[in-house]
């Protein structure tokens, strides 16, 4: 059990250059600033999981958000796959990618979740012309639940919501029929359905009825 007095988890955050994040912003040791990441290497991976089991005590799960990747498009690099995958390999229960202005690709790999890019929530990015294929308007909220004990993915419920003036709003039908055909086809590992209130469910392919590890 985590000892008392904090929750059973841990959250790193690192910031992968280019992504808006200059050198000049690197946490020192003697200056506050973000954990710079000047590419996504074996030896940064190695990096981030020896302070993770510093830190680490029994019964927590670990998650390692990072900011990374192009703001448009679904191609996610080999060397941002490798890191994600030697994260979960060193023992990281769930990568959290973020800077894309649009979901990508979702991955389970060895049972653990990794969101390559979660898309805005609620910004001021309303309007950008020239990627409209993207659908930005549509804002996935993200609710995976892990076993307590391992960190194995159980499921996954993606609820579909539409910004409008800086607000968020329920998705209809259409739009939540979009996300899921969209994230099924460029993701790896999961079986999406859709629930009866609307929300996306997404389950290991493994577990899923009929299925198997994904190659």
């Amino acid at each position: 059990m985590p000892p008392a007095g904090r929750p059973p988890g841990l959250g790193f955050a690192l910031g992968l250059a280019p992504r808006g994040i200059p050198p000049g912003r690197a946490a020192t040791a003697d200056r506050a600033g973000v954990a710079h990441v000047p590419e996504p290497t074996p030896e940064a991976a190695a990096a981030t999981l020896r302070r993770g089991r510093r830190a680490r005590r029994p019964g927590d799960l670990v998650v390692v958000s990072v900011h990374w990747g192009s703001n448009w498009g679904y191609r996610v690099p080999r060397d941002q796959i490798r890191f994600a995958r030697l994260l979960v390999a060193g023992g990281v229960d769930l990568v959290h990618g973020h800077s894309s202005h649009h979901p990508r690709p979702v991955e389970v790999y060895r049972d653990r979740l990794v969101l390559y890019g979660c898309g805005d929530f609620v910004d001021d990015y309303e309007g950008i012309s020239g990627y409209e294929e993207y659908r930005d308007e549509l804002r996935p909220a993200w609710f995976p639940t892990l076993e307590a004990n391992t960190g194995r993915l159980l499921r996954l419920r993606v609820e579909t919501l539409r910004a409008r003036r800086m607000r968020l709003e329920r998705a209809g039908g259409a739009d939540r029929a979009w996300l899921r055909a969209t994230l099924g086809r460029i993701s790896r590992g999961l079986v999406l359905t859709q629930e009866p209130g609307g929300a996306l469910r997404a389950v290991p392919a493994a577990t899923a009825p009929g299925g198997g590890h994904p190659a």
